[in-house]
């Protein structure tokens, strides 16, 4: 069995509650190792069967960012402990540096700003490796090094958006990129008709099997009917879907009968994709055929029944509307959720595995869910973001990413009250200001890939069923939050005024 040690300083510095069950060890290709995580005072040790170098991958608070997730560099087991905060400063310093390469190789202009504070995050590293084996001092240093790696960044990142952007606006005033939201409430888009319209030129109508079909012969169509009729009438592109969702209690109660029997749970389930398509086929271009089909859940499927499941439905959406693009949605797309060691495959492998067989799928949805303990994850700074959505690229198939981020830490009674809200993980409290921000850091980001053809909100307001907490775009009351005019500010171009 391998063990990782690092030493944390001070004692106590990450919650073996809400903080070590997030960390994970990682593989120079990516890939995440099984493994679990034991602490002896200050020492915190992972172990793994395999003894392979890797990157611990962990839930750090810094100065000015939150609590986001940092990676060391690659590492060797080592009899004695390494010092945390000093292998996560040297490992975002390399990253910034192996970015810095990437993107000055391709003619990027690097701003004098980002050089400077780059400079003086190497400085504090020197220091810091110098001081040891004081490791209070170490982590002083380190943690200083840390943050300004992240300043740095942020100026990195921000240069190569605009620089991307600018190049993209000057080809076609509008992007060829679909700003979309989740219509969770068929009243809302009547009431917010002309700011929903001035924001978005998409929606995501959600076709839910469980709502649609919650006593088994028994369907409810209407507000689906409703909201398409709204959508065609005010021309927006239609995304239909989930309609299927794997993760636990995703899908009819009535179903449980058939838990057992995978032949005609597969049946069941590839009737009511048949039976949704159908209706709204030449109505609905989009379909998001399955949810969550990397995680699961439902019904305790292995990942060969889950894979066969999926590849199954998106034969039969396939052929029930002949011209309609497909995806499925993978949740957690950085797979940290391989460390329990209850799935093989990571999700790009999963998506992989489908392409190759050939049933038709024609994008993938990436949901970024910050914010909260399920469904969700903790922040990611900018350069992993967009190291992620460059790997998801590779596949070479049109992605959708579906964001979600809490307003509020307070409770939410139309929420799904299997999603918590995290303990405050962000630069700044939950807050409806800090939403925005959110938006504003990430969007630009996301506008500027290539590969990124759909941007999505989880969801309209909060004042009806969906399934993260507080992170609807018009709160229970009926009023806009201010991140309904950060979407419409970024899909406008506010990064070039």
């Amino acid at each position: 069995m391998g063990v990782m040690r690092f030493a944390v300083y001070p004692e106590g510095l990450l919650d073996a509650e809400a903080d070590l069950p997030r960390a994970y060890i990682s593989g120079f290709d990516g890939r995440v190792f099984a493994s679990r995580f034991e602490v002896a005072g200050d020492v915190v040790d992972f172990r793994r069967v395999t003894a392979d170098s890797g990157k611990l991958q962990v839930p750090y608070p810094v100065e000015g960012f939150g609590k986001p997730v940092v990676s060391t560099a690659s590492l060797r087991e080592h009899k004695d402990p390494y010092i945390l905060s000093l292998e996560l400063a040297r490992g975002k310093i390399c990253q910034v540096r192996n970015q810095l390469a990437t993107w000055e190789g391709l003619g990027m202009q690097i701003p004098d700003e980002f050089r400077t504070v780059h400079k003086e995050a190497h400085h504090l590293f020197a220091q810091a490796t110098a001081a040891k084996p004081d490791v209070a001092e170490v982590t002083r240093l380190a943690d200083q090094a840390i943050a300004k790696a992240f300043v740095a960044i942020e100026q990195l990142a921000n240069a190569y958006v605009r620089q991307r952007l600018s190049v993209r606006f000057q080809r076609s005033p509008t992007l060829p990129v679909s700003f979309g939201c989740s219509i969770n409430c068929v009243d809302t888009p009547y009431k917010q008709r002309e700011p929903f319209l001035e924001t978005f030129n998409a929606a995501a109508i959600p076709i839910e099997w469980k709502q649609i079909e919650p006593v088994e012969g028994e369907y409810n169509w209407d507000s689906c009917d409703e909201l398409v009729a709204w959508c065609m009438e005010n021309r927006l592109l239609m995304r239909g879907g989930p309609l299927l969702d794997l993760s636990p209690k995703g899908l009819p109660d009535w179903l449980n009968q058939w838990g057992h029997d995978y032949f005609n749970l597969q049946s069941f389930l590839c009737d009511f994709v048949e039976t949704a398509i159908s209706r709204y086929a030449g109505k609905v271009r989009m379909w998001e055929v399955s949810s969550r089909v990397n995680t699961g859940g439902s019904f305790n499927l292995n990942e060969e029944e889950r894979l066969t499941l999926v590849a199954r439905t998106l034969e039969v959406a396939r052929e029930s509307d002949e011209e309609g693009q497909l995806m499925i949605r993978i949740e957690d797309p950085w797979g940290s959720y391989l460390s329990a060691g209850e799935h093989r495959l990571s999700p790009i492998q999963f998506v992989d595995a489908l392409l190759r067989c050939g049933v038709g799928l024609s994008g993938i949805n990436l949901e970024f869910s910050v914010g909260y303990d399920i469904k969700g994850s903790a922040p990611r700074d900018l350069l992993d973001i967009s190291r992620l959505l460059d790997q998801w690229g590779m596949l070479e198939v049109p992605l959708n990413v579906t964001l979600a981020f809490p307003s509020c830490s307070g409770a939410d009674p139309n929420a799904s009250d299997e999603v918590p809200i995290a303990e405050n993980c962000w630069r700044s409290p939950w807050s409806e200001q800090a939403q925005s921000d959110w938006i504003d850091s990430v969007f630009p980001l996301l506008m500027a890939k290539q590969s990124v053809a759909g941007i999505y909100w989880s969801h309209l307001t909060d004042a009806s069923r969906h399934v993260f907490p507080n992170a609807g775009l018009i709160d229970s009351n009926g009023s806009p939050k201010p991140a309904f005019q950060s979407i419409l500010d970024q899909r406008t171009g506010k990064w070039l005024k």
